[in-house]
């Protein structure tokens, strides 16, 4: 949905393994430290314990991929720099322990790259309180050293920030803030890979031009924001809704049939009462291509259109 986060479009596949990276480069400097001869039988557990932590996460990580839910991932985060704050007290030299300092600045980048604002600073300073408390705690870092520290982590996350914006103009709407088409079939694409249940429905306005025509283009812009923003109290969490182009959204349902779908459509269609709304709703079926399942939709639309307007029709299965 709109503003959901800096990369609006980026797919949770790609969140994940990213998140994994971060695991990854986690473990392996647990490793190295785990190794230091000179290690206490305690700092030897809490590294053992970390890399256990980063081994296991990163695993799960690249096992589940897409399917792991948006609220773990940030948990996920959130744990990762918990757990680098407690592995800055392991290492008995201060440079390896403002070494394991610097694991923060991933995340930061993660959190500011892929998650709302407000998420992207608890992130930023839950990285600095981690950070800068276990270096203070250790008392052989120097304050200047950490504040350095902190002024990096905040240079990370502005630029990341930009970054971010930037790169997710390219598959935003620029009018509704919505994800274009071409985000659409890419998070679609992944969904079907995995063989998920999903479904796809297509909205189209009825008789959009006349407002156009009447009332002028801003009247006709101001009726879209209004089906940008409205449906959003009503879409089940994963729903993605997207302007296709002209009058015409999409809206990507994952883990609902196709007559479930129709329900969450009609809903919307409630929520949006003044917009005359025709809708098509497809089910994916194994082994169909993106290109069949919205062209099923797209037929359901024009039956919807053809029965009158003011409906939302369920495609037919396709025929083996």
């Amino acid at each position: 949905m709109r503003g959901t986060t800096a990369a609006g479009a980026a797919s949770p596949r790609v969140m994940v393994e990213t998140l994994a990276v971060f695991y990854a480069a986690g473990t392996v400097l647990g490793v190295l430290i785990a190794l230091e001869a000179d290690l206490d039988t305690a700092r030897r557990v809490v590294a053992a314990v970390a890399v256990a932590v980063g081994t296991v996460g990163t695993a799960v990580l690249l096992l589940v991929r897409d399917r792991v839910p948006r609220r773990l991932l940030d948990g996920l985060v959130a744990l990762a720099t918990v757990v680098v704050g407690v592995g800055v007290l392991v290492p008995p030299q201060p440079a390896t322990a403002v070494a394991v300092a610097w694991l923060a600045s991933l995340a930061v980048v993660d959190a500011c790259y892929f998650f709302t604002p407000r998420a992207a600073r608890a992130h930023l300073v839950l990285a600095a309180v981690c950070s800068n408390g276990a270096l203070l705690l250790r008392g052989d870092v120097a304050v200047w050293t950490v504040l350095a520290l902190d002024c990096v982590l905040v240079a990370l996350a502005v630029v990341t920030r930009r970054l971010a914006a930037r790169a997710s103009g390219a598959d935003l709407d620029p009018l509704t803030g919505l994800p274009n088409r071409r985000s659409l079939d890419d998070r679609l694409q992944q969904l079907v890979r995995g063989d998920r249940v999903v479904s796809v429905a297509l909205l189209d306005l009825d008789h959009f031009k006349e407002i156009n025509d009447t009332a002028g283009h801003e009247a006709g812009d101001r009726v879209l924001l209004r089906v940008a923003e409205e449906p959003r109290r009503v879409l089940p969490p994963g729903a993605v809704l997207a302007r296709q182009g002209g009058d015409e959204f999409a809206l990507l349902l994952p883990d609902l049939t196709g007559p479930e779908a129709v329900v969450v459509v009609w809903r919307v269609c409630d929520a949006l009462a003044g917009i005359g709304l025709s809708c098509g709703v497809a089910q994916y079926e194994p082994g169909e291509s993106v290109a069949q399942l919205v062209r099923r939709a797209d037929g359901a639309l024009y039956a919807a259109k053809a029965a009158g307007r003011g409906r939302v029709e369920l495609a037919t299965a396709v025929r083996a």
